[in-house]
């Protein structure tokens, strides 16, 4: 039986990881937007590659940590856990938590200073009304079922690819254009480009995604039982753990009133 990694290695792989993942989004994005100022060509570029990376980083690190890469993600696991099935304790998941946010502020910050762009200027796109808000509850409500969802049912190896492909398609059918990552969203809003989110934005967005994530736990319980099942979710550190993998926002390129962006060096993941 494979030994679980020490909480000090698992954390450090979730920080890389969510790190790993703004850098994907966040460059993505301004590539994008520096090759085509049509902002649905860009988005298309935007989100192909945040899907791919997104799934490249899951499968490299979640025999790690699980790949959380996701505030929502980890709580879901330690409710998991008090709820009679596998998951993290409530030391691991502020670790986790912890990790997440420093990674997802350093890859942002990163993508700035290999675009030549001065690092640390905060984004300007402000996304706000309750139809954004309703996205990202959608969003981030499907994100935890798909987790939840295929370990409940055995399927823990598929969640890479799952959530990979549902991200690039929650960036296209949500409103939003899917953060449904609470540490990704703040970390955007320290990119003023393509992918950005304004700081003052970051309250109905996180909110929202919390809520969401409680709305794919009542999902998942309903449609699946109200318990995790032993042996049914892999522990942080195993081999293709289920709801440990997680997911994070993918690019997002249109204003928050729905329109086309038109600033120059800037875009979103969402």
């Amino acid at each position: 039986m494979t030994a679980q990694p020490s909480l000090s290695r698992r954390a450090a792989a979730e920080l890389v990881g969510t790190a790993g993942l703004l850098v994907v989004v966040i460059g993505s994005g301004i590539k994008a937007a520096e090759l085509s100022r049509d902002a649905g060509v860009a988005l298309i570029a935007n989100s192909f590659a945040s899907a791919i990376g997104l799934g490249l980083i899951v499968t490299l690190f979640g025999p790690l940590s699980g790949a959380h890469l996701n505030p929502v993600v980890t709580l879901t696991s330690w409710w998991s856990r008090r709820t009679g099935g596998e998951g993290l304790g409530g030391r691991e998941a502020l670790v986790y938590a912890a990790a997440q946010s420093a990674g997802a502020i350093g890859g942002a910050l990163l993508a700035e200073v290999m675009f030549g762009r001065t690092p640390g200027t905060f984004a300007t796109q402000v996304r706000d009304g309750g139809h954004l808000l309703i996205g990202e509850v959608v969003a981030t409500a499907g994100l935890v079922l798909l987790i939840q969802g295929l370990g409940r049912i055995g399927r823990p190896r598929l969640v890479p690819a799952a959530v990979a492909a549902y991200i690039a398609a929650a960036i296209w059918f949500t409103s939003s254009g899917s953060f449904a990552n609470p540490a990704g969203t703040v970390g955007r809003s320290f990119s003023d480009s393509f992918t950005g989110i304004a700081p003052e934005s970051l309250p109905g967005f996180v909110g929202a995604q919390l809520v969401g994530g409680i709305l794919g736990l009542a999902l998942a319980a309903l449609l699946y039982g109200a318990g995790s099942g032993k042996g049914r979710t892999a522990k942080p550190g195993a081999p293709a753990p289920v709801e440990t993998t997680v997911p994070t926002a993918l690019p997002e390129t249109g204003p928050a009133d729905g329109a086309s962006p038109e600033k120059a060096a800037y875009e979103t993941i969402g």
